[in-house]
């Protein structure tokens, strides 16, 4: 591990509850100073002060809504100018889950908004500084309803979808440098996203269910490992390795210019 002045400062979106609040106590603890983003002022003033206090580090609040434009371009205008940052983790997300029919274009643009546009457009406003030092980590946070959609998840499935495959693109794009780029697929953790999209937790089955902290120190753990792709809760390494080799396969058997031969048939 390196020493604490020398870990840089790390970026975390969604970062005043769930997921985003545990990064930030193990990233503090590692010795990262912090640049914490979310809407809730008095939350974020709480976790810094917090963590300032008990890890010696430095903790920046950047108050904004991510699903707003005029906010979203203040956070990637910091993250542009801010030469210490040497971690970005895209955490912040909504969702909303119910049929598209009796969803509200609102609500569908906020996820769009949220857990697309920012994803995207804070990736871009990071990734100029770590080619140009050629360090820096960039973690991802989708989902395993990235590759898999219920009745009620229409929306939100595809907006995970999107940075699943926006991350691999990342990842090829930054072979052969010193950036890391983490792709993490997370299943059901007890975090406020559920409440938010109006499936209560309470409605799941328990034993589904990850804490965060579980979560947090399992992606963390990935990375340490060298992980391009974490899921947090399979355990059977085997299961995203075939997954991994049907969907190369998969594209692999497409690059034809004729008709399949069961199209033949007519």
């Amino acid at each position: 591990m390196k020493e604490r002045n020398k870990m840089g400062t790390a970026v975390v979106t969604g970062a005043s509850s769930g997921l985003g609040e545990v990064f930030a106590e193990k990233l503090a603890k590692r010795g990262y100073d912090l640049k914490l983003v979310a809407r809730r002022k008095d939350r974020l003033d709480s976790i810094a002060q917090k963590l300032e206090s008990k890890y010696g580090i430095k903790a920046t609040n950047l108050v904004a809504d991510l699903g707003l434009d005029t906010d979203l371009e203040k956070v990637a205008e910091e993250l542009r100018n801010d030469k210490s940052i040497t971690l970005l983790i895209n955490n912040a997300g909504t969702s909303t889950l119910a049929s598209v029919t009796n969803t509200s274009v609102i609500k569908q643009k906020e996820m769009v908004n949220v857990n697309i546009t920012a994803v995207m457009l804070l990736s871009n406003a990071i990734l100029p500084s770590f080619l140009e030092k050629n360090e820096g980590t960039l973690i991802n946070i989708a989902s395993v309803l990235g590759f898999y959609s219920l009745p009620i998840s229409a929306v939100y499935s595809g907006t995970k979808g999107f940075v699943v495959q926006y991350t691999k693109g990342l990842q090829e794009e930054v072979k052969g440098t010193n950036i890391r780029v983490q792709l993490v697929n997370p299943a059901t953790t007890a975090t406020e996203l559920w409440e938010v999209g109006g499936v209560p937790l309470s409605a799941l089955e328990q034993s589904t269910i990850m804490t965060a902290e579980n979560c947090v120190d399992a992606i963390l753990s990935g990375l340490d490992q060298g992980e391009l792709l974490t899921h947090p809760s399979v355990n059977d390494q085997n299961l995203i390795d075939a997954y991994e080799d049907a969907r190369i396969k998969l594209m692999q058997g497409s690059q034809s210019g004729q008709p399949a031969e069961r199209y033949n048939k007519i």
